[in-house]
């Protein structure tokens, strides 16, 4: 009996004779070389890329290219947005307290008891001032919705407030002068301190789920989430939802906003 196997080998499928190991170290090194030149070109690319984006002209606090392409994802979230969508809604079992993440516009002592909410009446420009009683007056809001953060993680939040278009329908100082249904373009939050401030469309603002909230989980906001009042809006991510509202103006012209101006998109919805 041979030693050698049964099986013949198919005419015109020979094995390929073995190559000395001496050429196949030459040839792994030879890809190697390759593959490191092919790295190394396509890192100088990738830096001399970014070197031409950040000598780029700024709009809005970041390079041009950069902004018009966040301008751009904002278009795509507009076009998306609809007053009819809803944010998911889930049990109140689930509900949990989120972190406290930033604290800027928060830093200085405030009386809950003498805080007061200024609104810029967007025809006359006077500004009318309301307690938190004058919020809580309003038909209360609820909902267990998610909180997203645009650092990549959610949590489920039950809130508790008024609506923004509410708050409009009974204080109507959005309304341009002489056409009171007809409403400014944008609205503007800030902190009493103004250091931190957002900006929302009015379709955003009058969303049925845009909320000025005073409560979390059931209790009263604390100074860390926002008390005595903050803006909750879920189709937004977190970096919308200012804590402790100050003031509110409207517009037509598209309002500052902090994170915008550090390189993320004015329009922040998901």
């Amino acid at each position: 009996m041979s030693d050698e196997s049964s099986t013949p080998n198919p005419v015109g499928h020979q094995p390929a004779p073995l190559q000395p190991e001496a050429a196949v170290l030459a040839e792994a090194r030879q890809r190697s070389r390759r593959a490191f030149i092919g790295l190394g070109l396509a890192g100088l690319a990738g830096l001399g890329g970014w070197s031409w984006l950040i000598s780029q002209p700024k709009e809005s606090g970041v390079a041009g290219p950069l902004r018009r392409v966040l301008d751009a994802n904002g278009r795509l979230s507009g076009a998306y947005f609809k007053e009819t969508r809803l944010a998911p809604e889930f049990a109140r079992s689930r509900a949990r307290a989120p972190r406290i993440n930033g604290k800027v516009g928060l830093k200085s002592e405030l009386n809950p008891v003498t805080w007061r909410l200024r609104v810029q009446d967007f025809a006359t420009g006077n500004t009318q001032e309301f307690t938190l009683d004058d919020i809580k007056a309003l038909p209360k809001t609820s909902m267990t919705t998610e909180l997203k953060c645009i650092e990549g993680w959610s949590i489920v939040v039950h809130w508790g407030g008024a609506r923004l278009s509410d708050f409009l329908a009974r204080y109507p100082l959005a309304a341009r002068a002489g056409a009171a249904e007809t409403l400014a373009s944008y609205v503007g939050l800030r902190t009493p301190d103004d250091a931190y401030y957002v900006g929302l469309d009015m379709p955003s603002a009058l969303h049925p789920q845009t909320l000025l909230c005073y409560e979390m989980n059931d209790q009263p906001l604390t100074a860390g989430h926002g008390a005595p009042l903050r803006l909750v809006t879920p189709l937004k991510y977190g970096t919308k939802h200012l804590k402790r509202i100050g003031t509110i103006a409207f517009s037509d012209t598209r309002p500052d906003d902090y994170w915008a101006e550090k390189g993320y998109d004015w329009d922040s919805g998901h």
